[in-house]
């Protein structure tokens, strides 16, 4: 049975995962990285990679890496990675080199899109957009069974297009980017200043204090009636819903895969969606049928599996 290595690696961590051909994980494996440059990364990457290997005796004969960058998935090169713009480089070359394997790159949001086409909630369509809402925002798009990447690489950016002109201000240097508003650290942010408008509102009892407060207390107290927190909740599902029906309008996937920590509010959060979408969507729903569905994959996981599975293309 052929085995491959899937290796998901953010600067600091790197989790990696040995899988047999079918997606089975066999061993997992980290490592913890502090200040290495691109090569001493990627010999460290190699060596976490062979270490799969000497520990279960079995041989792998392909890697794929996925990282939170920019990536030309054609060339196997990072082109940018923000905040470690010493990471730039052709690493498929220099992990290729140390393993003697074939090494696929990808971003952290098409290696997740992947794996929910291949193995998880995603199996049963041609094509979809997948949405990881979580301290930021990934996406990756998958179609025919092969990630899209459009001209020049990179794939598809959703975080920062915008939806609101002249917004919040993002890193990467625009005003207004859709991950500005449906991030983890977006409904963090706008939890607390609903706090400070509202003295009274529940959010105080369930966060204790603004240092207190997550991505999950807004949803918490507008469950519990909280009108605070129900104005919060609702500012976020309409910034969603109007991310996704441009995604939807521009691409017409068969489905968005909606994951990461914020997707774990289910029909909470799906229902509102689905239901303020279905109504907007240029073709409409009767016409085109559209799925948003929740990720079947813990982040983590779609990460490395993901990863592994660029090797399979």
């Amino acid at each position: 049975m052929k085995y491959g290595i899937g290796i998901s690696f953010d600067g600091a961590l790197a989790r990696a995962g040995l899988f047999d051909r079918s997606g089975k994980l066999v061993a997992r494996a980290s490592a913890e990285f502090s200040g290495e440059g691109r090569a001493e990364a990627a010999e460290k990457l190699a060596e976490l990679a062979q270490s799969l290997g000497a520990r279960t005796g079995k041989r792998a004969e392909t890697l794929g890496l996925c990282v939170p960058a920019a990536v030309d998935g054609a060339s196997g090169e990072i082109l940018r990675w923000d905040g470690a713009p010493d990471m730039v480089g052709p690493w498929r070359r220099e992990l290729s080199r140390r393993l003697g394997m074939p090494v696929q790159l990808a971003g952290c949001g098409n290696a997740a899109a992947l794996a929910e086409a291949r193995f998880g909630a995603g199996k049963k369509y041609e094509s979809l957009v997948y949405l990881s809402l979580g301290a930021a925002v990934r996406c990756g798009a998958v179609c025919g069974g092969e990630i899209f990447e459009g001209f020049g690489a990179g794939g598809v950016a959703a975080e920062h297009m915008s939806v609101e002109v002249g917004g919040v201000p993002c890193a990467c240097g625009r005003r207004g980017c859709f991950g500005q508003y449906v991030s983890g650290a977006a409904l963090v942010r706008d939890t607390k200043r609903a706090m400070f408008e509202n003295k009274n509102s529940a959010l105080w009892r369930l966060a204790g204090d603004a240092d207190g407060v997550t991505a999950d207390t807004a949803f918490e107290a507008a469950r519990g009636g909280d009108a605070a927190a129900q104005k919060v909740v609702k500012n976020y599902i309409f910034y969603l819903s109007e991310g996704i029906l441009n995604l939807a309008n521009l691409l017409h996937p068969q489905a968005i895969v909606v994951g990461g920590e914020i997707a774990r509010e289910g029909e909470y959060l799906l229902e509102p969606l689905r239901k303020y979408v279905g109504e907007r969507l240029y073709v409409g729903c009767d016409s085109a049928p559209f799925a948003i569905v929740r990720a079947a994959l813990g982040e983590e996981d779609a990460l490395i599996l993901g990863a592994f599975a660029l090797a399979l293309l």
